[in-house]
């Protein structure tokens, strides 16, 4: 079960064995139940939370344009990942959270402007996940804002 405790937002997913985490420009984490080998941004399946379940005071956070971080854990090890919020960006997806390297903006976009896309997760993490361990989460922002989020849209 999701929770919200001390500014951050912390859920699960699960690890599967297809998670491949190639992609150069993206990481995804979904509530599908399933995963095969094109989906090569995707870390996380079968997700406890989307967009959608984002708190308000939260979004409301992301949309200022704050630093975005997600701390990601599995098998023992943490990773992170920072970026933008946006005010173009509308949190609503219901089923699944995209990390961008890019100034993409749609609606399953959580973050633009990463520092890292599923690649440059540690690849630790990668290889407890496809042994179908589960991935702990956690967003958060912090107080200052990202040179990213003045971009138009």
């Amino acid at each position: 079960m999701p929770e919200y405790r001390e500014g951050w937002f912390i859920f699960k997913a699960k690890g599967h064995h297809n998670v491949r985490a190639l992609h150069r420009t993206t990481l995804e984490i979904t509530k599908e139940s399933h995963l095969t080998p094109r989906g090569d941004c995707i870390i996380g399946i079968e997700s406890e939370a989307a967009l959608a379940d984002l708190p308000e005071e939260l979004k409301e956070s992301i949309r200022r344009g704050l630093i975005t971080v997600v701390v990601f854990c599995a098998g023992g090890v943490c990773d992170s990942v920072v970026g933008s919020g946006h005010p173009g960006l509308t949190l609503e997806d219901p089923v699944r959270m995209i990390i961008r390297r890019s100034r993409h903006i749609d609606g399953k976009t959580l973050m633009i402007c990463s520092n890292k896309a599923a690649r440059d997760v540690d690849r630790r993490i990668i290889e407890a996940l496809k042994k179908g361990e589960t991935l702990m989460a956690a967003i958060s922002v912090l107080p200052l804002p990202h040179p990213c989020s003045q971009v138009r849209v």
